[in-house]
């Protein structure tokens, strides 16, 4: 029997032209024995400018649907996703060498663990890479510490989202990515850590492009009164969820 971890990607037309480059660091992943890799990718639209960046691969489901934004295109894409393991890759993004197999490393092992995240590098345009300065040392990362976290650090949590790797039935649970325009990937994130225990990575496990036309370069996305609204709403739920599972264990 093969198990199956799932890659998934939203990806528009600006960032179709990276695809390639995700894709070779997927082939070179080396997985555990019984295990492979399938590749879900959704556009954020309905274009004609994805398709012929998609590699020709069977391992690879190709989707589209009405333009809504990465949360709503990664919901969509969750339909076709076959992994017990749901692995977040973005479009411009690249994943090093061992990064699949840590996280399976980490979730198979311990069953407490519900979600993994790993260390990041900004890849810049010159080809050099930029570390963060607030990684957490390897190892579990206990419930509520993410939250706690982020409120005191100007909103800015010490594992990145981009990095998620999460049981396919707790992605579920919590309804995907949020409905935001952006930091829907935060919220996920939040919401993971509010119910369960997560597992960092020290090792690096993605390269982060940074480029003039990605989302989160964009002036929309700094708009402060909209950032205020976004931030809002993803520590409310965060809270919440945390309050329900506080409520929950006491009441065992």
């Amino acid at each position: 029997m093969t198990n199956t971890i799932t890659v998934m990607t939203a990806v528009h037309p600006p960032s179709a032209k990276f695809l390639s480059d995700a894709y070779k660091s997927l082939t070179e992943q080396e997985l555990p024995d019984g295990w492979e890799w399938q590749w879900v990718i959704q556009e954020d639209g309905e274009s004609d400018e994805v398709r012929p960046h998609v590699p020709d691969d069977p391992r690879i489901s190709f989707g589209q649907g009405r333009h809504g934004r990465a949360a709503m295109a990664r919901t969509l894409a969750l339909s076709r996703a076959k992994g017990e393991y749901i692995r977040v890759l973005d479009a411009d993004d690249m994943l090093t060498p061992g990064a699949l197999a840590r996280d399976l490393s980490a979730l198979t092992s311990d069953p407490a663990i519900g979600w993994t995240t790993t260390r990041v590098l900004d890849l810049m345009p010159d080809g050099s890479t930029v570390g963060f300065d607030q990684d957490p040392p390897e190892g579990i990362i206990e419930r509520g510490a993410v939250l706690e976290h982020w409120e005191a650090n100007n909103f800015r949590a010490q594992v990145h989202p981009a990095t998620l790797c999460i049981r396919h039935d707790l992605l579920l649970a919590l309804g995907g990515w949020m409905a935001l325009p952006a930091s829907e990937d935060t919220g996920l994130l939040l919401a993971l850590s509010a119910v369960s225990r997560g597992w960092f990575s020290a090792e690096t496990g993605l390269l982060y492009r940074k480029w003039p036309g990605q989302v989160t370069s964009q002036a929309a996305h700094s708009d402060e009164e909209e950032r205020e609204a976004r931030f809002a709403v993803v520590q409310a739920r965060a809270r919440a969820l945390a309050a329900m599972t506080n409520w929950r264990h006491e009441a065992n």
